[in-house]
């Protein structure tokens, strides 16, 4: 299920956001015609997918950067996501590292909105784990989010 909704993501996000812009944009004057209208939302829509898309394969590329890396997703936890004075959301995240030698681990978050949709991602790596112990770090939103926002693991390695 978690990958449907994940593929049905942009499309919500650009539905949203293109019938967000349309009326806003059918008030702006009266040289607007309806053409003019659905250009400029189709133009916003196209900017919004962008900004998604770059999210997600800058995570993606950080994971294709790490070479012999473990899955370690069990070893992750997140706290309470929290809204920014700056509009972003932030998680703390806290890795246990089981080997028996430091590691750093590399942590992709999700963030969702309020119907599970995916929102954002963002990768994060917490570095010079010792052996036995955690780690914490923050991961971040690369855009404002509004309403109520849950976090997940993606994925995470440990290297």
């Amino acid at each position: 299920m978690t990958g449907n909704r994940t593929h049905r993501a942009p499309i919500t996000f650009v539905t949203i956001a293109a019938l967000t812009a349309l009326t806003a944009l059918t008030g702006c004057s009266d040289d607007d015609t309806p053409s003019s209208v659905a250009s400029k939302a189709a133009s916003v829509a196209s900017r919004a997918t962008e900004v998604f898309a770059s999210a997600t394969a800058a995570a993606g590329k950080k994971f294709d950067d790490v070479k012999n890396g473990v899955d370690v997703k069990g070893d992750v936890t997140l706290g309470t996501p929290r809204a920014g004075s700056d509009g972003r959301t932030t998680v703390e995240i806290t890795v246990r590292n089981t080997a028996g030698s430091q590691k750093s681990f590399l942590v992709q978050v999700n963030f969702r909105d309020g119907g599970g949709d995916l929102a954002d991602a963002a990768a994060v790596t917490v570095s010079d784990v010792p052996a036995g112990g955690t780690g914490k770090a923050t991961a971040r939103s690369n855009r404002d989010l509004s309403g109520t926002v849950k976090t997940e693991v993606a994925r995470a390695v440990r290297y």
